[in-house]
């Protein structure tokens, strides 16, 4: 059994001539960040890879959310769309158990919705753990089960 945790960056601010790849996150990001790192530790799970965005909004929400965990920055998550990323999954390395994929919508989304065949909103800094019995290599659309949902507006004081 594998597990992906598609996790969303956390809210972002926007500035004047702050081009989009080096938006920061806002405060309420950098908890939310946080607050998603600790749901994902106390559901037992232990991720053993990130794969991350370059953008420097999901550097922070995986620096925040999971600093002991090794990060694998792939350009290609910044704009990739479902099928580009369910390729970055396919080249993860088959003990991994555990990989998480930190990135931005619409592709990480649309990547839940596809392995799971479920329907959902992702909203900023939520994430979605998908298990599957395919290896990681072998994994396409429908091979997941969505185990766990969480939105931090939607836990907001917990």
């Amino acid at each position: 059994m594998r597990t992906l945790i598609v996790l969303r960056h956390a809210k972002a601010g926007q500035a004047p001539g702050v081009p989009d790849h080096d938006r920061q996150l806002t405060d309420r990001g950098e908890l939310d960040a946080k607050r998603a790192g600790a749901e994902i530790r106390g559901l037992g799970l232990e991720p053993d890879l990130v794969l991350c965005s370059p953008a420097q909004r999901t550097r922070r929400t995986a620096q925040l959310a999971l600093p002991e965990v090794e990060t694998d920055y792939q350009r290609l998550i910044y704009q990739g769309m479902a099928e580009e990323l369910l390729e970055l999954v396919h080249q993860a390395e088959p003990e991994r158990r555990t990989v998480v994929l930190c990135g931005h919508n619409p592709g990480v989304l649309d990547l839940a919705l596809s392995l799971t065949g479920e329907d959902f909103g992702f909203s900023p800094g939520a994430f979605a753990v998908i298990r599957t019995e395919s290896a990681w290599a072998d994994l396409w659309p429908g091979d997941g089960s969505l185990v766990t949902l969480w939105s931090p507006k939607e836990h907001q004081g917990h």
